[in-house]
C-alpha cells in the first residue's frame, strides 16, 4: 500500500518494528512454499514406475533444501525492502509503532502526526494454553525454516493448512508426521473434496489422527510426548505448533487512539475504518480472512477512501484460497453446504472429475474433482480439489468479482490438453441438461432438420 500511495503523489512514513515483508516472506507463502517444491522433487523421484521410471530412494539433505528456501527469500527480498521504499520516496522508520493520542503514533524517538493511519501489523502464530509447552521445545511458522537437521520424528497439532502443508513436505523430505486434530483436518473446506486431500497424504505415509484432542506435552528436545485426552501418547523428535493466528495488536496501544478492538482484531466497518475515523486496518488484523491476497486487496479499498476520496467498501465473496497440499484444495465463494443454506432449491451444483480431462489423463493427475454452485445462471462459488487448482480457481474468482454468468466460462476458448478444461467442462456440466434432456430443444432440432434444405 505504501509503494502505491507514495506513487500517486501522498507523503507516506512507514513504521516497521520487525522484518520488511511480513510474515509471508519470511515466515509464511514464500518459504512454505519453497519447502513444498523442494518436497515435490523429492516426491518425484520415487513415484515414476507408471511412467516406465524407476523408483529410487531420494537422498535428501535437508539443510540444502532449508538453503533453498533461503535462496528464494533472499531473492524477493529487495522488493519489500527499505532501499526500495526509501528509493519510491516513503519514509522508512524502522521501530514498533505505538499510539500516543487519537492522531499521534510514536516509533522510537519520532512521533508522526498524520491525516490518516491505516494498521497493517499482520498476525503470529498462536500458542495455546497446551500444559507442558512452557519447558518443551516446539516450532511455529516462525521457527521451523530455521531448522537445519531433518526431525525424526515430527508432531504436528493442528490439521489446518499450515499443519498438514508442513506434514506433507517433511513425509516427503523423509521425516515420520502424525498430525493430532482435535476436530476434522481441513475442517473449513468442502467435507467431499477435503476427503480427497486427506486420503493422498495418508497414502504417503502422513498419520492424521482426527478428534485427538490435546491434553499436555512433555519430553525434552529430541524426545517429546504428546498425551491425548482419550489416554494414548504420541512421541516424537519434533513438535510443531499449527492451530491458528494471533492478530498482532497488543504493541499498538490502542486504547490511547480511541480504537475499538478484541481479541479477533480492530473493528472495523465495511470501508475498513475504525471508531477513529483517521485509522483504517487491513489485512490480518482487520479481523477477517488471513490471508495476503487479502490484505493486498484491502490497500486498495482504503486507497481509493483515503487518496481519492472515493466511497469505497470490501467484499469477501470473490475472494479465493489455497491449501497447498498435494493434491491442492481451493475454495472461493460459497461451498456447496453454504450455498444450499443460503438459496435452496434454487441452487445447481455442476460437477466434474479430473479423470475426465486429457491432460490430467496424460500427467497421471486424475485424483481431483471441481463443484460449481449456480444460482440463476451465475456462479455464487467453487470448489477444487486437485492439481494445480489454486490456479484453476482464478477464472471463477473472475467470474463471481465480476457477475459474470456460467455462459461466459462455457464461451472461452482454452488451449487443449490443459487441465484448464477442467472449468470449462464443469460450466458443460451445467448446461447439458439443460440442451440434451430438454424436449423443447429436441422438438426445435427435430424441426429445423425437416425444414432446412
Amino acid at each position: 500500500m505504501a509503494a502505491g500511495a507514495v506513487q500517486m503523489g501522498a507523503d507516506v512514513v512507514l513504521v516497521e518494528g520487525h522484518k520488511m515483508g511480513g510474515d509471508c516472506l519470511n515466515y509464511g507463502c514464500v518459504p512454505s512454499k519453497a519447502l513444498l517444491a523442494a518436497a515435490h522433487k523429492a516426491h518425484a523421484m520415487e513415484t515414476g514406475r507408471a511412467f516406465g521410471v524407476t523408483p529410487v530412494t531420494p537422498q535428501v539433505d535437508y539443510a540444502v533444501a532449508k538453503d533453498h528456501v533461503a535462496h528464494t527469500i533472499a531473492t524477493i527480498e529487495p522488493h519489500d525492502s527499505v532501499e526500495r521504499f526509501e528509493g519510491l520516496g516513503v519514509k522508512v522508520i524502522q521501530e514498533y509503532g505505538s499510539f500516543v493520542s487519537p492522531t499521534e503514533l510514536q516509533a522510537g524517538d519520532t512521533i508522526i502526526q498524520a491525516r490518516r493511519f491505516v494498521v497493517a501489523t499482520g498476525s503470529s502464530p498462536f500458542v495455546p494454553p497446551i500444559p507442558g509447552l512452557d519447558v518443551v521445545p516446539f516450532e511455529t511458522n516462525e521457527t521451523i525454516f530455521d531448522l537445519r537437521e531433518r526431525p525424526d520424528h515430527l508432531i504436528v497439532i493442528g490439521g489446518g493448512p499450515i499443519g498438514l502443508e508442513m506434514a506433507q513436505a517433511h513425509r516427503r523430505l523423509g521425516s515420520k508426521v502424525t498430525v493430532l486434530e482435535g476436530l476434522k483436518a481441513l475442517g473449513k473446506d468442502d467435507p467431499e473434496l477435503a476427503a480427497i486431500a486427506l486420503e493422498n497424504l495418508r497414502a504417503e505415509g502422513v498419520e492424521i489422527l482426527e478428534d485427538h484432542m490435546v491434553d499436555s506435552v512433555s519430553g525434552t528436545a529430541g524426545d517429546i510426548r504428546v498425551h491425548s485426552k482419550d489416554g494414548s501418547v504420541t512421541q516424537g523428535s519434533h513438535l510443531l505448533l499449527a492451530v491458528g493466528r494471533k492478530v498482532n495488536i497488543n504493541k499498538l496501544n490502542l486504547d490511547a487512539a480511541g480504537v475499538d478492538h478484541d481479541r479477533t482484531g480492530i473493528k472495523v466497518g465495511q470501508d475498513l475504518r475504525s471508531s477513529n475515523k483517521k485509522v483504517y486496518a487491513i489485512g490480518d488484523v482487520a479481523g477477517g480472512l488471513q490471508f495476503t491476497h487479502v490484505a493486498g486487496y484491502h490497500a486498495g479499498v482504503v486507497i481509493r477512501s483515503i487518496l481519492l476520496g472515493m466511497p469505497s467498501k470490501q467484499r469477501t465473496d470473490h475472494i479465493p484460497w489455497v491449501t497447498y497440499t498435494d493434491p491442492e484444495i481451493t475454495q472461493v465463494g460459497l461451498t456447496e453446504a453454504q450455498a444450499r443454506e443460503a438459496h435452496g432449491d434454487r441452487l445447481t451444483v455442476a460437477r466434474f472429475d479430473y479423470a475426465g480431462n486429457d491432460r490430467a489423463i496424460a500427467t497421471g493427475q486424475t485424483k481431483g474433482l471441481i463443484k460449481v454452485m449456480v444460482v440463476k445462471g451465475r456462479p455464487v462459488g467453487a470448489s477444487i480439489v486437485g492439481a494445480q487448482a489454486g490456479e484453476l480457481i482464478s477464472m471463477w474468482a473472475m467470474a463471481i468479482a465480476n457477475g459474470l454468468k456460467m455462459s461466459a466460462i462455457s464461451n472461452t476458448v482454452v488451449p487443449y490438453p490443459t487441465l484448464m478444461e477442467v472449468n470449462k467442462r464443469a460450466a458443460g456440466a451445467y448446461f447439458s441438461p439443460k440442451l440434451f434432456d430438454s424436449s423443447l430443444v429436441k422438438r426445435i432440432v427435430g424441426f429445423v432438420q425437416k425444414t432446412l434444405p
